[in-house]
């Protein structure tokens, strides 16, 4: 069948050539338009007497103009650019009845996603996104792990040449004793090597639209205001039939859900509880305060170089974030901070705790101890305080083969507001949605292969996410710990999926560990060794590690378990990332992680995606159970080669088993263990 002819698509805003025009029609089946633009460009002298090409915004909204985001000091209160306005163009949606891939929902995940698959040559993109952009949203604050996304996509530079960013270099984290724990990304090995990695501080709605732009400007076709209704199964398991809300049809090969914190339209089930917190967000954006860098001690590594951090302060009812968000305020540029409150929501039926109102809120505030130093004079850009939930809950699947569809984003998980890591996840679950449906298309596998590569999806998302909420919860557990009357502090438990008895969690502890940022706050720097031993995380990890195993004993695979060699996913697959060892990675490889990181733009090529191809691996499982329980080890990485070649000879002894056995296929051997695949024998 001959596809359609390709509809007109949404140029990219400001980065669109050709003339402006502007005329509005309605679709005959929807009660409002919805619209499809392409902008011109026009020269525009900022008051700092630079020229710069900028294009017309969407709707009434402005585009900025001026130099391009900087570190810890941009925007600086008082530092304001005037912006100027031009016609917005808004032209008739063509939809095509078919699309290789629809992706429902157009921020960050989702245009990532759009981006990454239009790079890859040869495939029909359509995002759907209810709401028009720009649009404010919560999470302003970064994790570097994004910024390989960023620049794999090819937007970096988009982002960068922008002024609705601030550059971060790590966390300031007031959570127990006088003075804050502080840690640089990626700490032990910026000390290391002295290469900063980094991430951003941004205004999303600014931010959002850049991506979702970049997306459309690779030819994704763009819908905005336009919602998913529903999402059923092609009778012959070809793909999916998309129901618009307006009634319009169309079918996709792939339909990937990246909407947000909702109960999927796909799974046809309610989210799980990933932990027992429930929290809520409360925030508003305040002029007047001060970087955070600015704070005074000894303990500040980040004043020297006026290198911007979050700022996270613990007090008895939750913990305020502290984070530069350059904004537009009536036309012109200027710095706010977003001070906002995690509480639990039973919190603000109490007397005098109700931070929904603003006087209450910005009362709090001011008495917590260091954020107060910074916040003293500052005044909120609006009457009226933003609210959103932070629930940590989980979806049992990611991803399925045979129902042709992919979670990401908060649509998969959503753990905690905590270490800024939902953007960082969201679009690296992009990039191996994209190698997932890539290594699916080529037709180079076999369809068992092909279903391994999907289980990897799901598994290894699902192991991050336990890892990260177990994290989370020890960060809880310890300010707990110095809060014993805090009803807030001591409501934070592990009940979900994520709780130490969940089979889950010893995959996640044995592959992902701790979550090495939040380790290096937890413990100065000290390791495993110094946290709690009765918190959750060191409970599960226990738990996960206790095997009591004698050198004389005999170990062999249990009767009908077998492995199979093919291809695999290295999820998450982090790039321009140093193993926790980093003497698992050759010097050079090292040097040139290094040398990324001090221009992703230019250096990109230096360092290579771990998802850029597949790696060879085995699975073992039971041969009864094809579908059943599956361990997967990388060759190179686990040993699995190696260790499958060993038990299958028959029984052995630990110690012969484990001669010369590199922590990599120890943890593969402790994952076979719990998974029931391995009899352990009498004594020699």
């Amino acid at each position: 069948m001959t596809p359609p002819a390709p509809p007109m698509r949404r140029c990219a805003g400001r980065y669109a050539r050709g003339p402006a025009h502007r005329r509005r029609q309605h679709h005959p089946h929807h009660p409002h338009h919805r619209i499809i633009r392409t902008t011109g460009t026009t020269d525009t002298t900022d008051t700092t007497g630079s020229t710069r090409t900028t294009a017309p915004p969407h709707h009434r909204t402005t585009r900025t103009t001026g130099p391009c985001g900087t570190t810890g000091t941009a925007g600086r209160t008082g530092t304001t650019r005037t912006l100027r306005t031009t016609p917005d163009t808004e032209r008739p949606e063509v939809m095509r009845p078919y699309y290789d891939v629809v992706i429902m929902g157009g921020g960050p995940g989702g245009s990532s996603l759009a981006a990454l698959l239009m790079k890859q040559g040869g495939l029909g993109v359509a995002v759907f996104e209810k709401e028009e952009f720009p649009r404010e949203h919560i999470g302003e604050s970064f994790a570097h792990p994004l910024i390989p996304v960023l620049e794999e996509t090819g937007v970096l530079d988009k982002v960068m040449a922008s002024d609705c960013w601030v550059k971060k270099f790590g966390g300031i984290f007031q959570w127990r004793g006088r003075d804050p724990h502080v840690a640089f990304f990626d700490h032990a090995n910026t000390v290391r090597d002295g290469a900063h990695r980094w991430a951003i501080h941004v205004n999303r709605s600014e931010f959002d639209k850049i991506l979702l732009d970049h997306a459309a400007e690779l030819g994704a076709e763009v819908f905005e205001g336009t919602s998913v209704a529903s999402c059923t199964a092609l009778p012959d398991g070809s793909g999916r039939e998309v129901v618009l809300k307006d009634g319009r049809t169309v079918r996709a090969g792939f339909f990937v859900d990246a909407s947000g914190r909702r109960n999927s339209i796909v799974t046809g089930k309610r989210r799980e509880w990933l932990s027992g917190y429930r929290n809520i967000a409360i925030w508003q954006h305040y002029l007047g305060g001060r970087p955070a860098q600015t704070l005074e001690g000894d303990w500040n590594v980040f004043r020297e170089g006026d290198m911007s951090p979050i700022g996270c302060f613990a007090f008895r009812d939750g913990w305020c974030w502290y984070i530069p968000v350059p904004k537009v305020l009536d036309g012109k540029r200027v710095t706010t901070h977003s001070i906002g409150i995690v509480t639990d929501p039973n919190i603000l039926k109490q007397p005098g705790t109700d931070f929904t109102d603003p006087e209450v809120f910005l009362r709090t505030v001011r008495e917590v101890p260091k954020l107060k130093e910074l916040i003293g004079d500052v005044t909120p850009i609006d009457d009226k305080m933003l609210t959103a939930t932070n629930y940590s809950m989980i979806n049992d699947l990611f991803a399925d083969y045979d129902g042709r569809w992919i979670l990401l984003g908060d649509a998969s998980y959503f753990v905690d507001p905590l270490f800024s890591s939902g953007v960082a996840f969201a679009t690296n679950q992009a990039r191996a949605a994209a190698a997932l449906i890539r290594e699916t298309r080529r037709g180079e596998h076999t369809e068992a292969e092909v279903r391994g590569l999907w289980r990897d999806y799901d598994t290894e998302w699902h192991g991050m996410a336990a890892s990260f909420a177990l994290s989370i919860d020890q960060w809880y557990h310890a300010i707990g710990k110095d809060n014993p009357e805090s009803v807030y502090w001591n409501s934070r438990g592990t009940d979900g999926p994520a709780a130490p008895d969940h089979e889950a969690t010893f995959h996640a502890l044995l592959n992902t560990a701790f979550t090495p940022d939040l380790l290096q706050v937890l413990t100065r720097g000290e390791g495993l060794a110094t946290l709690d031993v009765d918190g959750p995380f060191m409970t599960a990890y226990a738990e996960a590690n206790d095997l009591r195993l004698e050198a004389d004993t005999k170990v062999a695979l249990k009767e009908g378990v077998t492995a199979s060699r093919g291809p695999a996913l290295d999820i998450p697959g982090f790039k321009a990332a140093i193993p926790p060892d980093p003497d698992l990675m050759p010097a050079a490889e090292q040097k040139a992680v290094a040398a990324y990181w001090a221009d992703p733009v230019r250096n990109g090529d230096l360092v290579e995606s771990p998802l850029a191809r597949t790696l060879p691996a085995h699975r073992f499982r039971f041969a009864d159970d094809p579908e059943g329980a599956q361990v997967r080890g990388l060759d190179e990485r686990d040993g699995a080669a190696v260790l499958w070649e060993r038990l299958r000879g028959g029984p052995m002894l630990w110690r012969d088993l484990v001669a010369g056995l590199d922590e990599g296929p120890q943890r593969l051997l402790k994952r076979l263990l719990h998974a029931g695949m391995l009899d352990l024998g009498a004594h020699a």
